[in-house]
């Protein structure tokens, strides 16, 4: 529940902070919560990634997009994701969190993600999303023209995403997926 007002707030207060292309970095700046946190003292391992939704909504509203997705009723959802933990963010300490888009492929628009202490990375996810709409997937082509933009030139997917991606991926929606151990 802290999550969602959190979320309320940030969405109150991104339209009055300036405003970016959706291929520049957001900045939030942040401070752990006692919600945030775990019985050790620092951010709950979990609770980074409802942090980092945080982050990914900023940069939708400051960019313009989350007033497209909501007038074209498509929804934002994780496809996949993977983080490392450097450092601890402990209770009450202050921290921005850094988004920024690190590429797109025929699928999926992938956001590097990052908590950051006096100028220094302690936390680094990368995250695999769509955007859906009641058709289905919306493609990436059809977001950008939307935008009325083109992907930046030097927009490279990094390599090791894109085999992360394809080492870890499931069977899509409409093919079996049987639990099986093997």
């Amino acid at each position: 529940m802290h999550a969602l007002l959190r979320l309320l707030i940030l969405l109150s207060t991104a339209r009055k902070r300036p405003k970016l292309s959706m291929f520049e970095t957001s900045s939030v700046p942040m401070r752990a919560l006692l919600t945030d946190i775990d019985m050790a003292g620092h951010i709950n391992n979990g609770m980074y990634f409802s942090l980092f939704d945080l982050g990914r909504f900023d940069l939708m509203v400051r960019a313009g997009v989350w007033d497209e997705m909501k007038k074209n009723k498509w929804t934002p959802v994780v496809q996949s994701e993977t983080i490392t933990f450097r450092k601890s963010v402990v209770f009450n300490q202050k921290f921005t969190q850094e988004t920024r888009i690190l590429g797109m492929d025929e699928k999926s628009i992938y956001f590097e993600q990052r908590m950051v202490v006096d100028g220094e990375i302690y936390v680094q996810a990368t995250i695999a999303t769509r955007l859906l709409s009641k058709e289905g997937p919306v493609a990436n082509e059809k977001i950008l023209a939307t935008m009325g933009l083109g992907p930046p030139e030097d927009l490279v997917l990094p390599e090791w995403v894109a085999r992360w991606r394809a080492d870890t991926a499931l069977p899509g929606a409409r093919r079996p997926a049987p639990h099986l151990w093997v």
